[in-house]
């Protein structure tokens, strides 16, 4: 991995191999520029809280240069990775995933994607690298971010919700608490040693937010988790997104969606880059099943703020679930 001394493998966590090269064909594809994608939208969502997308809108451009931005800053030395703005928890980080003692064969960038609160990475051998990266990064972000407000829009048509932006006005808001990441794997040699396991990269978990947004380059590696337990490989496919239902998401449908459980594994031969955007209300904002989703049934969930289950979720370990707290016992 990208540190000053090599860490034991064994401090990571495995898996038994479930055969890397086989995967999983039944992933849904949605093609945002057909009428009728928001029925399928729904129905992926409902399914499996994960699907695929082409004829995004989004310019090549966008893509191949923040994903070449992010490759020349993870082949920086540690040290000045380490000095990637803003401060921590954001920032650069490596192995450490939260503050839990969860760990990963993974290094990272985090930060908002609220222009109030973050410059972006700054790299302190130069400022018009800086300023590049973070124009790519704002050039990516915005893209991104519309897409995935108009996914959610679609949603909502699908669903017959009125607003049709009753989701994606939590992402366009000024005070959204929404995020960026970009993940490197690098390649692991020793994995060649391990016999039929493989090693975790990035341990299973849902994404708390509303909406995540996931583009990677062309190397296998992430799962996804199906509803009888059994774990899946996505095709790794470098000219579509990949959406994830969030658990909020799941509150706001009162269980209809479901947030989609995943899981990164390592590859033994090739660097794997992930861009992730993480679409989240503001801080205030309280969530809780839409009343017009409700006829007829019962609330699952306890209302509450983002910042109460964002506190929440951070406090625990990444594979737990972390709507168990905020579940609606059900009568006797």
């Amino acid at each position: 991995m990208v540190v000053t001394s090599k860490p034991s493998i064994e401090q990571y966590s495995y898996t038994r191999s479930c055969m890397p090269t086989t995967f999983y064909s039944g992933i849904p594809l949605i093609d945002l520029s057909d009428p009728d994608s928001k029925h399928l939208i729904v129905k992926a969502c409902e399914e499996f809280g994960f699907f695929k997308v082409i004829n995004h809108g989004i310019p090549v451009d966008f893509i191949t240069n923040l994903e070449s931005k992010a490759i020349d800053f993870f082949s920086l030395p540690l040290s000045e990775k380490e000095k990637a703005a803003p401060p921590a928890p954001l920032g650069y980080g490596n192995k450490n995933i939260g503050p839990n003692g969860d760990i990963g064969w993974v290094e990272y960038l985090l930060f908002t994607t609220n222009p109030d609160s973050s410059r972006g990475p700054f790299f302190s051998v130069s400022e018009e690298d800086s300023e590049k990266f973070r124009s790519a990064l704002n050039d990516y972000i915005s893209a991104v971010r519309k897409m995935a407000c108009e996914i959610l829009e679609l949603m909502a048509d699908g669903l017959k919700i009125q607003p049709r932006n009753a989701f994606s006005k939590l992402l366009m808001d000024e005070q959204s608490d929404s995020f960026f990441r970009l993940n490197h794997y690098p390649p692991c040699p020793e994995l060649q040693t391990l016999g039929d396991r493989n090693m975790i990269g990035f341990g299973e978990h849902t994404d708390p937010q509303i909406i995540s947004v996931l583009k990677s380059n062309n190397t296998s590696g992430l799962q996804i988790s199906l509803k009888d337990g059994n774990w899946i490989s996505v095709p790794p496919d470098q000219n579509s997104f990949f959406i994830n239902v969030g658990d909020s998401l799941q509150v706001m449908t009162n269980g209809r969606f479901q947030s989609v459980k995943h899981r990164v594994l390592t590859n033994g031969l090739k660097s794997r880059v992930s861009m992730i955007y993480f679409g989240g209300p503001p801080l205030s904002e309280k969530i809780a099943p839409i009343p017009s989703l409700m006829e007829g049934e019962k609330s699952l969930y306890k209302e509450f703020t983002w910042f109460e289950y964002k506190r929440s979720a951070y406090n625990t370990r990444l594979a737990y679930n972390r709507l168990q707290h905020f579940e609606k016992i059900a009568a006797s």
